[in-house]
């Protein structure tokens, strides 16, 4: 576990230095749990959401895209919910004077627990080799059972709590299984209490006429809304989605884990909308595209799982969420839920407006029920970043720092490197630049030796990396270097748009995907 947080310390330090990922405000000391996205973190991020968009928009006939603005009328927060229980349980440290979610403490308890039973099965392994049973070992090894019973019986009892809102039995939780504040190292908590995330302000020119307005929690709505005006002037049949990218804000208790949990982030959703009865089949067909879209860019299939919810929110009939293996463990990334009709009707029922669907097929009218997909970009962005990252050992003693990013999500894609500044070698690569800048996102390079720039573009990503040297200015010919291998191949300057085009296009992405 240690190893782990050291690496997931050193990718947070790469992010940086390699402008992906800035603390927003630094010279003012920061703003906690708000980031800024730096040169190559922001391409990054925008192949990310242009991987998603296009996988919903292009290869969905019946989904299409809106933009909704961040300020809502504020009862649509009452009709959703988010006013009344958008909270999380808070509980503070008295010694400390650090405020926590109760839940989390719990849920980190549970992990705990968890790591010791893998440290027993991982020391045993060892000790037996080759003839290890490790199923039978979880089942007959006495203290593997007794921690696995411990973890049960917690993870019942926090479940239950959960389900029911009780503040005192989580405050009961925390105190019986002896957490302790992991700054001051005391057990000396307050009670567990509401805290309501959302982000408040007023909109009005004057004190007479000001109301009370949030920051969006989340971007669903803007599309609930929307939809009778997208379903009209797109003459949309169910079923059909819509799509949409954008900010979001929470005031979170606990924000920590780098970009994995801030105040201010970014949302890529879409909310499929289909017959009553049928849901459960949409959203059975939605968690399996969606988790292919995912294993798509193939980082591993096996830093993939899906985690059923057992606490089901009181308007949902199905809801999972996909998650992948962090430095820190297993992390949702992606929420898939089914949440009947509850929105729209909801909408109709505080804005008296009606808000239903005309199905011409049954000749009557209904509100549709909605599968919703919800995926976080900034998550998504950690989660290729950390998997992506690897310092490797090279022949002769020398190491590298080298971002294996999926080729299509790249900020850079190739990197053109006259190998001397003189002798027109300089002119010669910016021609080929010229000629490959309208299709690819490139840099040209020609500070310190050829093998100092192989190493910087290694560490941000670059797939391809292209030399001009002087057989260039002899027969249109330049050394392609590839980053996964570090091979080194001659070819013509006319291959080249095909070779990185080949790997690098969002279109070897989404092919897999039909």
């Amino acid at each position: 576990m240690a190893k782990q947080e050291d690496v997931f310390k050193k990718i947070v330090s790469h992010a940086k230095e390699y402008g992906f990922v800035f603390p927003s405000s630094e010279i003012y000391d920061g703003l906690g749990a708000v980031y800024d996205y730096g040169q190559n973190g922001v391409e990054m991020k925008n192949n990310i959401k242009r991987y998603w968009w296009e996988a919903m928009t292009l290869l969905h006939e019946n989904i299409v895209g809106i933009d909704s603005a961040i300020f809502m009328h504020p009862t649509i927060w009452k009709a959703s919910g988010h006013v009344d229980a958008f909270n999380d349980p808070l509980v503070d440290n008295r010694d400390s004077k650090k405020r926590y979610r109760a839940d989390v403490l719990i849920e980190d308890e549970i992990a705990k627990i968890e790591e010791k039973i893998n440290k027993e099965v991982e020391k045993a392994a060892k000790r037996f080799g080759e003839s290890f049973d490790e199923a039978m070992f979880r089942q007959t090894n006495p203290r593997v059972l007794e921690n696995a019973k411990k973890r049960d019986e917690l993870h019942q009892r926090f479940s239950d709590a959960m389900n029911a809102n009780d503040l005192k039995e989580l405050r009961q939780i925390i105190e019986d299984y002896g957490i302790v504040d992991p700054i001051s190292g005391t057990k000396n908590w307050t009670d567990v209490r509401q805290f309501n995330l959302m982000f408040k302000t007023e909109m009005g020119s004057s004190a007479d006429s000001t109301m009370n307005v949030y920051l969006r929690p989340e971007t669903a709505q803007g599309i609930f809304v929307n939809f009778l005006n997208v379903q009209k002037t797109g003459r949309m049949r169910i079923p059909f989605g819509i799509a949409q990218i954008g900010k979001a804000f929470r005031n979170e208790i606990v924000a920590r884990q780098f970009i994995f949990r801030m105040r201010e982030f970014e949302q890529m959703e879409m909310q499929f909308f289909v017959r009553p009865g049928e849901e459960l089949e949409w959203f059975k067909t939605w968690k399996e595209f969606r988790l292919k879209w995912h294993k798509a860019l193939g980082m591993g299939d096996e830093k993939y799982r899906y985690h059923d919810h057992e606490k089901l929110a009181h308007y949902a009939n199905a809801a999972t969420d996909i998650e992948f293996k962090m430095p820190f463990g297993f992390k949702e990334v992606e929420g898939i839920h089914s949440r009947t009709d509850f929105d729209l009707s909801q909408h109709e029922k505080f804005s008296k407006k009606k808000i239903q669907y005309f199905d011409p097929e049954l000749n009557k009218s209904y509100t549709p029920y909605v599968i919703e997909t919800s995926i976080g970009v900034d998550r998504m962005f950690l989660s290729v970043l950390c998997s992506s990252y690897e310092e490797q050992a090279l022949e002769g003693g020398d190491t590298r720092v080298v971002l294996h990013l999926p080729k299509a999500l790249a900020p850079v894609k190739c990197a053109i490197l006259p190998l001397v500044k003189k002798d027109g070698l300089p002119e010669k690569a910016h021609e080929i630049m010229n000629l490959l800048k309208f299709d690819f996102a490139c840099r040209y390079d020609e500070k310190d030796s050829v093998g100092k720039r192989y190493r910087r573009m290694d560490a941000i990503g670059t797939p391809y990396c292209i030399t001009v040297d002087g057989q260039t200015l002899e027969d249109n010919t330049v050394t392609i270097r590839d980053r996964e291998t570090m091979e080194q191949q001659r070819v013509s300057i006319e291959e080249l748009h095909a070779i990185i085009s080949k790997e690098c296009s969002l279109n070897s992405l989404l092919k897999k995907l039909v």
